[in-house]
């Protein structure tokens, strides 16, 4: 069968085309099957392709206030992402025109808010805190991470499986963005299952312009992500959107 798809590219957390973290956002009258999800968000090929779908006949895009939301990588669903869930909502306010002030997603997450205040758009989300590990339990993902880097702490959210690796505060922000991580590496020296992404960061250089609190890089081959551009904020409610129309070709 063939059909017509509205795709929107919104480049999240940047004021320029081509920046920040792109995510694929189509809004569908009804829900496809999983495997023309999956067939969809291969041929998008981002870290991320999110399918806002209604929840009844009667609802619409402009006035309807819940929707349901899955996010797709290239290669699986996964449960929860922060920066397609913002681009959403940015597809439903400023393309869709949608007049309420808060929507909320029906996600394998479960409800999650979106609501605009002024100039600012505020997401509502779970905490899944993370505990700190002991560095030697997973050294071996460590090193193919960070090499000989010096570790600040290391903790893991079990029920993401994010593993997070902080570097010491005595590294230079060049460490982190000069940093060659192998996916390839990451696969081969995980094997507890615990692990399904890997946060690599390190504490903002006080008084630095522009001043951030953190930086941060993030890898997750274990999705068919090998580098993710990853969540950042240069500004209040920024992104940048690109829109066409996409005829698509399914053989069934």
């Amino acid at each position: 069968m063939t059909m017509e798809l509205e795709v929107f590219t919104v480049d999240a957390f940047t004021n320029l085309p081509f920046k920040g973290n792109p995510a694929a956002i189509i809004p569908l009258l009804s829900e496809l099957d999983d495997e023309t999800y999956q067939e969809i968000s291969a041929e998008m090929n981002l870290s991320e392709t999110a399918f806002i779908t209604r929840l009844s006949p009667s609802d619409d895009f402009t006035t309807g206030s819940r929707f349901r939301l899955r996010w797709f990588t290239p290669t699986n669903e996964v449960n929860l992402c922060g920066h397609a869930t913002l681009a959403s909502a940015a597809v439903l306010f400023q393309c869709k025109k949608n007049v309420n002030a808060t929507v909320v997603f029906e996600t394998k997450s479960g409800d999650l808010s979106v609501s605009q205040c002024g100039e600012r758009t505020v997401m509502d989300f779970p905490l899944n805190a993370p505990t700190r590990q002991d560095p030697d339990e997973f050294k071996d993902i460590v090193k193919a991470a960070v090499g000989h880097l010096p570790v600040q702490d290391v903790y893991l959210s079990p029920s993401t499986k994010k593993l997070l690796i902080r570097l010491a505060d005595t590294c230079d922000r060049s460490a982190l963005t000069g940093l060659k991580v192998d996916p390839a590496a990451l696969l081969s020296n995980e094997k507890s299952g615990k692990v399904k992404g890997v946060i690599i960061t390190m504490k903002g250089a006080p008084g630095s312009q522009p001043e951030y609190d953190f930086y941060s890089r993030f890898f997750s081959p274990w999705n068919g992500i090998p580098e993710d551009p990853v969540t950042g904020r240069t500004g209040p409610d920024i992104w940048d959107i690109h829109t066409r129309n996409q005829e698509t070709a399914f053989h069934t």
